[in-house]
């Protein structure tokens, strides 16, 4: 680190709170602040970051994904299942991940992330098969502080298999006892609650339908302790609502309120399937939800009610979710698709550029405890990200800023800085080698699906025509088949 100046800046989205957009400036950075923004700063003793023909904003902020889900993206014969469907094969191939499966998958994961703007992101990982190691979040930092970005672990954890009523084979489950006890670890171990971090720890049971009641209290017990935060599945499709109303006897949002789920330390992926008190709790108490668009279409799930959760108060940011439910890390293209999403059912006034510009940086950024980020302005960390519009796909655009959203058909940054330093440069990776992290995630996904059809006998490539019967064989004890999407929202 040390000092470096952007210069020559077309256009910047300076506050994401406040919209304010400036153009013809240049930003300074010394170690990990911006110290200066304005017109012709003086670049003696800099470093020189050419932004001629940028638009630069805060970096992109990722509220939720699943890393190793990029190496099996895509699969033809899940590419028309449900949720529950979905998982229950998915699950299958996912027995086989390993360490060295985790380690590139969180590189190709980060590299894609980086690779269009986004400089923080957490990962909910909560695979550990029986036969892979059980630091895998040991390994999956280890990534992450290799590409340079700042990086949320959530220990995941599931300790309901499939013999006692859960959705996960057994092989993927672990004891109650271990999971809160290299949950203490990681927190120990990982954990820096600076107020500019590289690395934090959540803890982050699955979902309501692969963990237990007690697990999820101990687990909220042991996250409070050391003043972590807490990260679950919530409310994704109309199966969860039917399971948890049978197991419950309440629907999900309630079963987080009797577990004392709920409050500004907790945020839930999804969120899909809320009614008007729920989201009204959720803003009263500060209870976040990383909001998942593209997933969610892919899925069939539904339309989370983002307008109306921001509408009571509550924190929501924007979130990638696994790439084998969106098949793409591309933060960018999630605000697009989050925009268009909410304008389809509820109209072109009820979100603006601006409006989802802010659920990617400061707005997700706050959700996640990082309270000063999301903003271009002196004193600030110095997490920017740098897009071209000198390229046909943005011929006539009168918003620069705008135009990376409703224009553009790559979303690929010029340059992306992380704590002061560089990690994309024109386009490419500052800490890895794109090729060899696209050859050996390939290699490592071609691996993994040739060892699941060996064990299960299933032809993974093997197109299903839709989200019935055909090739899905139930999604475990007491658990109800998926239904079709009747309608968005709650």
């Amino acid at each position: 680190m040390g000092k470096l100046l952007i210069q020559n800046i077309h256009s910047a989205f300076l506050n994401a709170p406040d919209a304010v957009v400036a153009r013809n400036i240049d930003i300074a950075i010394e170690n990990t602040d911006i110290t200066a923004v304005g017109p012709n700063l003086p670049a003696g003793g800099f470093e020189i970051l050419d932004a001629t023909a940028c638009v630069v904003i805060p970096g992109l902020v990722n509220t939720h994904h699943h890393f190793y889900q990029t190496l099996t993206r895509t699969i033809p014969r899940m590419q028309n299942a449900g949720l529950f469907n979905w998982l229950t094969h998915h699950y299958r191939i996912w027995e086989g991940i390993d360490a060295e499966s985790v380690y590139h998958g969180s590189l190709a994961a980060i590299a894609e992330l980086l690779l269009t703007g986004c400089t923080l992101t957490t990962d909910h990982h909560y695979l550990f098969p029986d036969s892979a190691p059980g630091n895998l979040l040991d390994i999956q930092i280890q990534a992450a502080r290799e590409m340079g970005i700042r990086f949320i672990a959530t220990r995941g954890s599931m300790s309901l298999g499939k013999s006692k009523g859960g959705l996960p084979p057994d092989s993927l489950v672990q004891t109650e006892s271990e999971i809160i006890r290299d949950s203490r670890r990681v927190i120990e171990k990982f954990h820096d609650p600076g107020p500019r971090s590289m690395q934090r720890i959540a803890l982050a049971p699955c979902s309501p339908f692969s963990v237990s009641e007690r697990l999820m209290t101990e687990t909220r017990d042991l996250a409070r302790s050391y003043g972590v935060r807490l990260h679950t599945h919530l409310a994704e499709t109309r199966d969860e609502e039917k399971y948890c109303l049978k197991r419950f006897g309440c629907r999900p949002v309630k079963l987080m309120q009797n577990l004392g789920w709920l409050g500004p330390d907790v945020w839930f992926a999804h969120c899909v399937h809320l009614n008007p008190d729920e989201i009204e709790l959720f803003g009263r108490t500060g209870t976040g939800v990383a909001h998942c668009p593209s997933s969610n279409m892919r899925l069939g799930s539904g339309v989370a009610p983002v307008a109306e959760l921001l509408a009571a108060g509550a924190p929501v940011g924007l979130a990638v979710d696994g790439p084998a439910s969106n098949d793409t890390s591309d933060m960018l293209g999630e605000i697009r698709q989050c925009l268009y999403l909410q304008r389809v059912f509820k109209g072109p006034a009820v979100m603006n550029v601006w409006q989802a510009l802010t659920l990617a940086t400061s707005g997700g950024a706050r959700m996640l405890g990082f309270d000063d980020f999301g903003v271009l302005a002196p004193g600030y960390p110095a997490d920017i990200a740098l897009f071209r519009i000198d390229s046909v796909d943005y011929a006539g655009v009168h918003d620069p800023v705008a135009g990376l959203i409703f224009a553009g058909s790559s979303h690929r940054a010029h340059a992306v800085i992380v704590q002061g330093r560089i990690v994309v440069r024109n386009g490419r990776l500052a800490n890895g080698r794109e090729s060899s992290i696209l050859e050996n995630a390939n290699r490592l996904g071609a691996d993994l699906l040739r060892k699941a059809s060996t064990r299960t006998g299933i032809d993974y490539l093997r197109h299903v025509s839709n989200d019935s019967a055909e090739g899905f064989t139930g999604a475990g004890p007491g658990l109800i088949q998926s239904d079709r999407t009747e309608s968005p929202g709650p």
